[in-house]
């Protein structure tokens, strides 16, 4: 694989319909190897397009439990695949991409590991023909796995990265990036070294940072948890992960992951000393510095998940009664208000949440005013 420019280039609407009159999306069966939370979530979404799925596993039970939640049915000796998608863990998972280019030369292989170097280093250093095998990963998923967590949404709109180099057929990158299109997801062409760098900052140590800080409550007092509002839940819902899927993914991204743990360790040391000594001069500049990088970050990311500034919060209080967030939802797409993001936290010990609707800055008039006439309650909106 050769390099391409360090920044990932990020497949337009203009390239897609190019392309769109040149190469068909995914046709044909399609073979998942692996029926976990992706390899099943894959399946349901092509099989939701009418797309023949065949599921294989080396577990007999998650292979049965995807093929019942309709992933697709089991994988046939007589099955001629047009592409394989190769959804195990990383511990295996060269193993498994040698096994099915070798059963099965016709057909485009690609995998979904969420580190893209050291399988492919692995291959290589087999010296396995790698012309119809490439590298991909969906940046999606949910904290519990399984067959049964399957969803065929979690795809859509999330960025799929795609490591091909100047060998591969153009066929095969327009059958892979037809999968990601075909699930919703944007396709974005990234080095395998570019890709691992960028999980380690972004998947891979907030993962760890996620775990170590809810580890942190292991030994507290209940009467502290109890306390627990929706910030500390927002950043250690991923904690809830599994350990031995992490173990293989950290062991393969580990340099990487060092890099960026050792520069969070350098800005961690610098608060915890402001802090020994908070009146000591520099040390109020430091953890302001501190939190306004932090704003500055969280202001970077794509999306409605960061702080973009074209939406605002409406904050309302929802009775814990059935049907009330229905008719929260009712209310406002009878207002015409759209809801760009929502949350909802529980108040301990209170008979009511607190829904947090995410709208355009242009909407949070209409949208208070239309739900005050209709008898809910606004606790706070971000005018406040």
């Amino acid at each position: 694989m050769t390099d391409h420019s360090a920044a990932p280039r990020v497949r337009g609407e203009r390239d897609r319909a190019a392309e769109s009159t040149l190469a068909s999306r995914v046709q044909g069966t399609v073979r998942i190897v692996g029926a976990g939370l992706l390899g099943s979530s894959i399946g349901h979404a092509l099989t939701a397009l009418d797309i023949d799925v065949a599921l294989d596993d080396t577990s007999p039970a998650q292979l049965r439990l995807a093929v019942d939640y309709g992933a697709g049915r089991l994988a046939a000796a007589a099955d001629d695949p047009s592409l394989i998608v190769v959804a195990v863990p990383p511990d295996v998972t060269a193993d498994v991409i040698e096994r099915e280019l070798a059963q099965h030369p016709n057909a485009v292989v690609t995998d979904v590991a969420s580190v893209k170097l050291e399988p492919l280093r692995t291959l290589r250093e087999r010296g396995v023909d790698l012309t119809h095998y490439i590298g991909s990963h969906p940046l999606a998923g949910r904290e519990r796995g399984g067959a049964i967590s399957a969803r065929a949404d979690i795809f859509v709109g999330r960025p799929w990265v795609v490591c091909r180099d100047e060998d591969t057929p153009a066929a095969d990158l327009a059958l892979v990036e037809g999968l990601a299109l075909d699930l919703g997801a944007t396709p974005l062409e990234m080095t395998p070294e570019d890709h691992d760098r960028a999980v380690a900052l972004v998947s891979h140590v907030p993962q760890l940072v996620a775990s170590l800080l809810a580890g942190r409550f292991v030994d507290a007092p209940d009467g502290s948890l109890r306390l627990a509002g929706q910030g500390v839940r927002d950043t250690t819902r991923i904690a809830a992960s599994a350990p031995e899927l992490w173990v293989q993914i950290l062991g393969a991204n580990a340099a990487p992951v060092v890099d960026v743990l050792d520069a969070l360790a350098d800005d961690l040391s610098t608060v915890a000393d402001a802090l020994r000594a908070p009146e000591a001069p520099g040390s109020r500049r430091a953890v302001a510095d501190t939190i306004r990088r932090g704003n500055d970050g969280v202001e970077r990311l794509p999306g409605k998940h960061g702080q973009n500034r074209r939406f605002d919060q409406v904050v309302v209080m929802v009775d814990d009664t059935p049907g009330q967030l229905g008719r929260l939802f009712g209310d406002l797409g009878e207002l015409e208000v759209n809801v760009e993001d929502f949350r909802l936290e529980h108040s301990p010990g209170a008979q009511f949440g607190l829904a947090e609707i995410s709208v355009v800055p242009g909407a949070v008039r209409r949208a208070v005013d239309g739900l005050e006439a209709r008898g809910w309650k606004i606790a706070s909106t971000t005018n406040d």
